[in-house]
């Protein structure tokens, strides 16, 4: 019912550009030169994440960290929003256009890994920040302040909105955000991610929606009484075989992942309790729907088949991200003048031997320093940044935080991550947010394109349901 609609091009890219305004009006040399002179500030913020990284709900250092900066920074913030501890918003101004920028500080489990070019875990099982949330929560902290500093400097009116997103690694924190109305003031969301290039194009990704499904049996002795027992174990086996034999009927862009989280205890005792955790994902909203109720079934006809009980919940759910042409433009005009990262020899070095260890063709090193051309993507990966974007206009980039051909979620992402590429990167993208929310508002007949895509993207009849329904925040999905 709302996949996103690619039919009609509203604006040509390459028509994008907007006027030129005065020099007066377009100076920004100020912001850049601030920017570069806080570099150790936050390059000491970002390892401190890097160096303690939190899952998901459970950020509490992390987010009081980004809350002091922010706080000494004179903006006005409020502390666990939307029934989230870790969620905050913090907010400097109180006239002209609202612009909101998105920060993450998130880790993901069992990541931990030292900033070296070899798989070498600081902590066995511990997290690490493989998809660089702490460069993505402090570049846009960065980008926040030098707004401020801007908008007191010109006089310009404006409000400039900082949004401490937790959990969004299968969390759906923004989504809990959404629901509470914390964007409905909002003129535009600009935002960006950690990545192995530098780019600013629209487009979309997959919708989600994913849960646990926990099975119930009878525990026994396997070998002496094994007729006794009812295996929770065999419940999980069951779905997941069925499940495995359902992808073979579904649409091309579905996705389908599953990770057994509790399996038993003995080998010699039939698991009384058993839970596996799915994701589904797919473009267009409904059908992540549909598919979710085909799996839940196959849960519903292993508990019978095994003489189990089953109980499921939904952990999160996200939109597909609606692309925003206008905004994207701004970002990538922004991005094209701050320009890539800056090699060092020391870089290099570090570089060519971190894509020793990936397979496949690689992109060439000197890729990072280069800014790619923009174009209209398709991902295959989700965010609850979606949900923002079909709230209010929206768009992001991409910095090359991570070597050339580094994908998120590897050791080696983490490993960069704790490094001056990784630093440089983030700074790159602390430019460009606040160069581009320097235009949004002097020109004010872009935000006005802006709500215009949006409006037509979104259509009449759009309602915003939360894939995730009325439940609150699983803040326990990572303990």
């Amino acid at each position: 019912m709302y996949g996103i609609r690619f039919t009609k091009r509203l604006w040509p890219l390459a028509l994008l550009a907007l006027p030129l305004l005065s020099s007066a009006q377009t100076d920004k040399s100020g912001i850049l030169a601030a920017l570069n002179s806080d570099y150790d500030r936050y390059q000491s913020i970002a390892e401190t994440l890097w160096s303690q990284p939190e899952l998901g709900y459970l950020e509490v250092e992390s987010a009081r960290l980004l809350q002091d900066a922010l706080r000494d920074e004179g903006f006005k913030v409020a502390a666990g929003v939307a029934g989230m501890p870790t969620a905050f918003t913090a907010t400097f101004g109180s006239d002209g256009p609202v612009i909101g920028i998105l920060g993450e500080y998130d880790a993901l489990p069992g990541m931990s890994q030292a900033a070296v070019p070899f798989e070498e875990p600081l902590l066995d099982g511990a997290p690490g920040q493989a998809c660089g949330h702490h460069l993505f929560g402090t570049a846009s902290l960065a980008a926040a302040v030098a707004v401020k500093d801007w908008l007191l400097a010109t006089g310009t009116p404006g409000t400039i909105r900082y949004y401490g997103t937790p959990a969004e690694e299968g969390g759906s924190g923004k989504v809990y955000m959404v629901r509470a109305g914390l964007f409905s003031d909002v003129d535009a969301v600009i935002s960006w991610h950690a990545g192995d290039a530098n780019t600013a194009n629209p487009g979309t990704n997959l919708a989600t929606i994913s849960g646990k499904f926990r099975f119930t049996g009878r525990s026994s002795h396997a070998a002496a009484a094994p007729e006794r027992g009812r295996s929770a174990l065999d419940g999980v086996e069951a779905m997941n075989d069925m499940v495995n034999m359902l992808r073979e009927h579904t649409t091309e862009p579905t996705r389908i992942h599953y990770v057994i989280t509790d399996g038993g205890n003995a080998p010699n005792i039939v698991p009384k309790t058993a839970e596996v955790y799915y994701v589904i994902r797919h473009e267009d909203v409904d059908e992540v729907r549909s598919v979710w109720a085909r799996v839940v079934r196959t849960a519903e006809g292993a508990a019978i088949g095994t003489e189990t009980e089953m109980e499921y919940e939904i952990i999160g759910g996200t939109y597909p991200r609606l692309p925003n042409e206008t905004l994207a433009a701004t970002l990538h005009a922004n991005l094209s003048e701050v320009g890539g990262v800056e090699y060092s020899k020391e870089d290099i070095a570090f570089a060519r031997d971190i894509q020793k260890t990936l397979p496949g063709k690689l992109p060439a090193i000197d890729s990072a320093g280069k800014v790619q051309p923009m174009v209209f993507t398709k991902g295959k990966a989700s965010a609850d940044t979606g949900d923002v974007s079909w709230s209010v206009p929206m768009a992001a980039m991409r910095a090359a935080t991570w070597v050339p051909g580094t994908p998120a979620h590897s050791w080696q992402a983490v490993a960069a991550g704790g490094t001056p590429i990784g630093y440089k990167a983030m700074m790159v993208a602390a430019k460009t947010l606040a160069l581009s929310a320097v235009d949004l508002y002097t020109q004010p007949e872009t935000l006005k394109k802006a709500k215009a895509e949006f409006d037509e993207r979104t259509g009449p009849d759009f309602r915003y349901q939360a894939l995730l329904g009325d439940r609150e925040p699983a803040l326990d999905y990572r303990k």
